[in-house]
């Protein structure tokens, strides 16, 4: 009897020595995905411009978006190019002032999840890096980017946070980097779907029709109401996460792009 008590107390010994070490371990694998990403942050270094330049209200109003003007692309502080020299898989960034979502944006069309498991310098990461759909390009009218729903708060995990509509309130913009410089788009519409949901398809709009029934579709499963309708010819901008009590449900916040 003793033996068998000896036994079983050393088995729950080692249980809990090994479960110590996988938290230990990926506490740790944790906090070295934060520094890798404030290293990558560093990397984007100020840059002057010669030209002024109003900065436009983060609260944008329904009527300062418009279709009859063509975007005017913000000039930036962040340079990229270091970024895009370190890995050519990078194609901008991707921020919302006040939230978590601060990050590099990976495009990868021959193998769209590459980055799912690996950070920016191609190694394993449970973490990974955002990264746009395999079948976006940066001229598309819909550009969807996928980010993980981190416990410890990082990745996309704020996007769960636009269920609320006062969190949407005081974070109503997404801003995106790239080569064809930075623009910002004003969230119209969140909604919880499916993995294998339609919109995922939607990356070009055949017509003016097309564009504005999935508009349409799409706000009408918003978890509320905005006064913000896009107009064909304003590109829109997906940000997708898991959420929800299966590993098939999402959660999207979409914006659409202002024209200064």
């Amino acid at each position: 009897m003793k033996k068998a008590i000896l036994f079983f107390s050393i088995v729950c010994l080692l249980v809990l020595v090994f479960a110590g070490y996988k938290i230990a371990s990926e506490l740790r694998m944790q906090k070295e995905e934060i520094n890798d990403f404030n290293e990558l942050a560093e990397l984007i270094t100020e840059s002057t411009t010669t030209q002024e330049q109003t900065e436009p209200s983060t609260e944008p109003k329904n009527n300062d978006i418009s279709a009859d003007s063509e975007p005017t692309p913000i000039i930036s502080t962040r340079n990229l190019a270091p970024l895009f020299e370190r890995n050519e898989d990078c194609i901008g960034w991707v921020y919302i002032e006040g939230t978590a979502i601060d990050y590099p944006v990976m495009h990868t069309p021959n193998e769209p999840q590459r980055y799912l498991r690996k950070n920016f310098d191609k190694e394993y990461s449970t973490a990974g890096v955002p990264f746009l759909n395999g079948n976006c390009t940066l001229e598309c009218d819909n550009l969807i980017l996928y980010g993980h729903n981190m416990k410890n708060g990082t990745m996309f995990s704020d996007v769960t946070q636009y269920r609320n509509k006062d969190y949407y309130t005081a974070h109503p913009v997404i801003e995106f980097e790239t080569v064809q410089g930075l623009k910002r788009y004003a969230v119209f519409a969140v909604a919880q779907i499916k993995n294998n949901d339609g919109w995922y398809a939607f990356h070009l709009a055949a017509d003016e029709s097309e564009y504005d029934s999935k508009i349409a579709e799409i706000k009408s499963r918003s978890l509320y109401v905005t006064e913000i309708t896009p107009m064909y010819g304003q590109q829109l901008i997906t940000l997708s996460t898991c959420y929800g009590a299966t590993k098939s449900d999402r959660i999207i916040v979409i914006g659409v792009e202002i024209h200064e």
